[in-house]
């Protein structure tokens, strides 16, 4: 292991490992490109392959309705409809036939409200796998039918045009994502080097890291593996965040080493075989959690784990690889005008985070107790959480689908812009089904059956408003009747029952997925420490820490974004990437104590070990909480969520949780912390040292 990470440090290996990076990015680059063209954003990429929603899906496409996508065009004025709003009406949806739209079905009749003050049509358009030409297809509609104006409201929503307004989000996703990364790592790694030429080298690695990332999930995605925007977005983030981190932590160690050693090739490879295996370990340990995605059934869950350890994986090879070379290569005067010259002075022992360490060395107990209480007292919001998000209240903005699906709200029954889609076989029992979807009190109208082969569907329309619990109780209850009329070949689907599966997918995931993560961590905790009363201990503040962000997260989306409630997976998302990045810090700081307390003792070690890590792993974790905090920029408030509770519980982890709870507890526990490894028993650590401390500490006072 050490041979190999020392390799890239080599006098004449650094500039072959270069060459080779240059060779595999000229080879990614016009594959990374194609990335977005591959990208999957339609129902079925986020639904569970075995819902009984995605079955109704996969089954109508055996009908030509059900091959495609309803667009509905409503007409709404405030005050009744005149008679040159209904003319309006009705050239439009001439219109509409005569141009002979692109992807455009035939529209179904007018129908006019009872209120009188609206009217509207459906427009069928053909489901095609190139988005582009279904955006181009509506925005020719929205054009031929206008906004209306002098009081009346003319928008065009139902699913098309939902789909077409989120794709409009995630059409410019990687791109807008990029560049505010890239800054925003530019200026923070500026800010933490104070050096206008250290940051290009970080910034270099993990940009081309990102490139090949690309490729690679280019390459997987046309293999058959679901990538969404939302996985993708999340990726270009991830690998800024996670790879700057890296390079933060090989570049402290590095410049510690310098004022060792003469030869910067020698520093290289001491801060590699010192600090490679713990960011190998960090790398590691997100890269395994965030495979264990693999046993989700929501896709949208399924598909994000090997993306994000794709680029993880490729991340930390650049990291260990390609910027050690590229240090070595441009030498001590990259960290100009602070170089760190061979014998010089190193302030760290005896900086904020050296006076920090003393500070908590004088009452531990005290402080992580009153610590673990401020935190728990953090998560009482969880109390108030609203684990759904309306598929309507899912933008931070308000575009056309949404107020289009609030005026079909005002003047029809709620659920007339989400149809409700029943599917029999075999088809001889559907008029069974259908009998007993009239006999349904949450069923309004009940359409004409069609039938392909042997099978039949029809639809119906609830009384319930779109996505509420409502039309939730709606689904389970028309699910039950229909099958025991017409037998379990009786399937019900549309946008109510996927919204259904698709929450009830997650919660399954996170009752599955986090345990395991869980599980995962602590072995490669007891492996990296040797040690099983650290690990578990670390575990403990991880969940803490994750249960107090959360908790927090809930009264910000609430209180202050004004948010309609929490996306049914942000819990597994931030639960995903703050224990996977959160124990990062954990790894880096407990690794470097461990390090210490081999000849220093633990209480002493602890000391010097936050002394030295202090620095820079605050400012990874502001670099982590920076990139992700990017997210926000998009007006989806999924996105925002993820975002949030990530930077909020990496800023909460490195200052309160990695800075006072680790290493309060640490020196509380002292060397039992290492049991059962030979670190634990030894006499130096338990007596000598731990009452020397004890007494220094005391004579502070």
């Amino acid at each position: 292991m050490s041979s190999i990470l020392t390799f890239a440090a080599g006098r004449r290996a650094k500039w072959f490992v270069v060459l080779f990076w240059v060779i595999v990015l000229i080879i990614a680059v016009p594959y990374a490109s194609k990335l977005m063209s591959a990208e999957s954003n339609e129902a079925s990429s986020y639904l569970p392959a075995n819902a009984e929603s995605t079955k109704v899906l996969d089954l109508e496409k055996q009908f030509p309705v059900g091959q495609a996508i309803p667009a509905i065009v409503i007409y709404r004025r405030a005050s009744g409809l005149t008679d040159a709003d209904r003319a309006k009406a009705t050239a439009d949806h001439d219109a509409i036939i005569a141009r002979h739209l692109d992807l455009a079905l035939p529209p179904s009749p007018p129908i006019p409200s009872q209120d009188g003050k609206a009217i509207l049509y459906s427009v069928p358009f053909q489901q095609t796998p190139d988005s582009d030409r279904l955006i181009a297809a509506i925005k020719t509609l929205r054009t031929v039918v206008g906004n209306g104006g002098n009081g009346l409201a003319v928008k065009v929503t139902g699913p098309a045009g939902f789909a077409v307004d989120a794709n409009a989000v995630f059409g410019d996703i990687n791109s807008k994502l990029l560049l505010a990364t890239a800054g925003i790592v530019t200026l923070l790694l500026l800010l933490t080097y104070r050096s206008p030429f250290l940051w290009l080298l970080p910034l270099i690695s993990v940009g081309l890291a990102n490139q090949i990332t690309s490729a690679a999930v280019y390459g997987v995605a046309r293999a058959g593996l679901t990538v969404n925007g939302l996985s993708a977005g999340i990726l270009t983030v991830l690998i800024f965040g996670a790879g700057t981190d890296y390079a933060l932590l090989l570049i402290a160690r590095y410049r510690e080493e310098l004022r060792n050693h003469e030869d910067r090739h020698e520093a290289m490879a001491f801060a590699l075989r010192r600090a490679g295996p713990a960011i190998a370990a960090s790398g590691a340990t997100v890269t395994i959690s965030l495979l264990c995605l693999l046993v989700a059934e929501l896709n949208s869950n399924k598909g994000l784990g090997p993306v994000s350890a794709i680029g993880i994986v490729l991340t930390l090879i650049a990291m260990l690889t390609l910027l050690p070379a590229l240090l070595v290569i441009v030498g001590r005067g990259v960290f100009w005008p602070f170089i760190p010259h061979y014998g010089s002075a190193s302030h760290e022992e005896s900086g904020t985070w050296a006076r920090i360490g003393t500070e908590i060395a004088r009452r531990p107990r005290a402080v992580w107790i009153a610590t673990a209480v401020l935190l728990g007292i953090l998560a009482i919001g969880l109390v108030d959480a609203n684990p759904h998000l309306a598929q309507a209240s899912g933008f931070r903005t308000k575009p056309d689908s949404v107020i289009g699906q609030e005026l079909i709200a005002q003047s029809y029954p709620s659920g007339l812009g989400s149809t409700t889609n029943i599917v029999v076989r075999p088809a001889a029992n559907v008029e069974a089904a259908r009998a007993a979807a009239q006999t349904n009190p949450d069923v309004v109208t009940v359409g004409p059956a069609e039938m392909v082969g042997d099978l039949a569907r029809f639809d119906v329309t609830l009384k319930s408003a779109p996505d509420s619990n409502a039309s939730f109780d709606a689904i389970d209850h028309l699910r039950s009747q229909v099958k025991a009329a017409a037998g379990p070949g009786a399937l019900v689907g549309g946008n109510d029952a996927i919204s259904l599966d698709t929450d009830r997918a997650a919660n399954r995931d996170i009752k599955v997925i986090l345990p395991l993560v869980l599980l995962v961590v602590l072995i490669i905790l007891s492996l990296l420490l040797r040690a099983i009363v650290a690990p578990v201990l670390l575990i403990l503040t991880v969940i803490l820490s994750f249960a107090a962000s959360l908790g927090v997260s809930v009264v910000v989306f609430d209180k202050l974004f004004h948010f309609a409630g929490e996306d049914t997976s942000l819990p597994l998302y931030g639960f995903i990437f703050l224990v996977a990045l959160g124990i990062d810090y954990n790894i880096f700081l407990m690794a470097r104590v461990r390090e210490e307390s081999a000849h220093l003792g633990t209480r002493r070690g602890m000391r010097k070990g936050l002394a030295v890590t202090g620095g820079v792993i605050t400012s990874a974790g502001l670099v982590l909480a920076g990139t992700f905090s990017v997210l926000a920029i998009l007006p989806l408030v999924t996105l925002t969520e993820v975002g949030f509770i990530v930077a909020f519980g990496v800023l909460l982890d490195t200052l309160i949780v990695r800075s006072i709870l680790v290493p309060a507890l640490t020196l509380d526990v002292g060397h039992r912390m290492w049991w059962p490894s030979s670190l634990a028993h030894r006499d130096r650590d338990r007596h000598a040292t731990e009452a020397e401390e004890r007494a220094g500490a005391g004579s502070e006072r």
